[in-house]
């Protein structure tokens, strides 16, 4: 098993629903399994408190870039996973790409900054904060200095995320604000490819993708395999993988108990299960 699968179970930065109980995602689609890619940072509590330090930066972006990196680099310093985790992006990406040809490294509102710092400082490329309003702000790879730029004249941009599901990020945000900045975004690599269409999106788009593990079936055996789900569990995911709206819409008409029960649920879930009602996003009026 490679190291970066054995860290996603490590971390629980892949988990798995209990069987029957597919987890609801932000949108109101729900899912036998999430990433939460940041957990590599080390562990869930040192990623989620690292998250709620960067919320409190948003309010002061000029200040945000030098008060990440002096926390990433602490980390880096000290942290076995998330060295790992960093020096094989490292890899991935010389081994792909001439990084003469690069730059800048952008990193995008708020977890690509666990990750797209650090490449940019290892790498001696300048960075770019981008916001998901598209503003963008521009350090040297020390980040000793920070301030807001609009145009980098034709420049090439890789940026480093943390996964890709359906690029949605990318579309509203990272692409058109590197267009904005009349720069080229022409690389991207991320730990986590979810499988969900996001890396042929980005690939229509001329961007080259770089992907360090796949949310597939291999990865779900291997969680058989390690006692970590039962058959059922695999034999959902499987045909998730296969077609994630069929298999989740069939569950539902299968399972009419599960909205009803998460509308009664905590506030988080009851929010998730009227977006899915309200919006009818698995068609279940028929």
């Amino acid at each position: 098993m490679s190291d970066i699968m054995s860290y996603l179970f490590e971390t629980k930065a892949v988990k798995f629903c209990e069987e029957n109980k597919p987890f609801f995602l932000t949108s109101g689609m729900i899912s036998p399994y999430f990433v939460n890619t940041h957990f590599l940072y080390g562990n869930e509590k040192m990623a989620t408190d690292f998250l709620s330090y960067i919320d409190t930066l948003l309010t002061n972006r000029i200040n945000l870039p030098k008060k990440v990196f002096d926390k990433v680099l602490v980390q880096y310093e000290n942290n076995n996973i998330f060295k790992y985790i960093i020096d094989t992006m490292i890899k991935a990406i010389s081994d792909n790409v001439n990084i003469d040809k690069i730059d800048y490294i952008s990193g995008g509102e708020r977890r690509d900054w666990y990750f797209s710092n650090m490449i940019a400082y290892l790498l001696k490329k300048p960075h770019l904060t981008l916001f998901k309003d598209m503003e963008a702000f521009v350090s040297p790879y020390d980040f000793s200095s920070t301030e807001k730029i609009t145009d980098i004249e034709g420049k090439t941009v890789l940026n480093a995320s943390d996964l890709v599901t359906a690029a949605s990020n990318y579309v509203r945000s990272w692409i058109p604000a590197v267009k904005n900045l009349n720069g080229k975004l022409l690389w991207t690599c991320y730990i986590v490819d979810r499988k969900q269409g996001g890396t042929e999106v980005l690939e229509k788009e001329g961007i080259k993708t770089i992907p360090l593990a796949l949310v597939d079936n291999t990865l779900f055996e291997k969680a058989f395999e390690l006692g970590i789900i039962n058959q059922g569990q695999l034999e959902m995911l499987k045909e998730f993988y296969h077609d994630p709206y069929e298999t989740m819409r069939n569950f539902l008409i299968n399972h009419p108990e599960f909205l009803e029960n998460a509308l009664n649920s905590d506030e988080k879930t009851a929010k998730r299960a009227k977006l899915c009602i309200d919006n009818n996003l698995y068609d279940l009026e028929k």
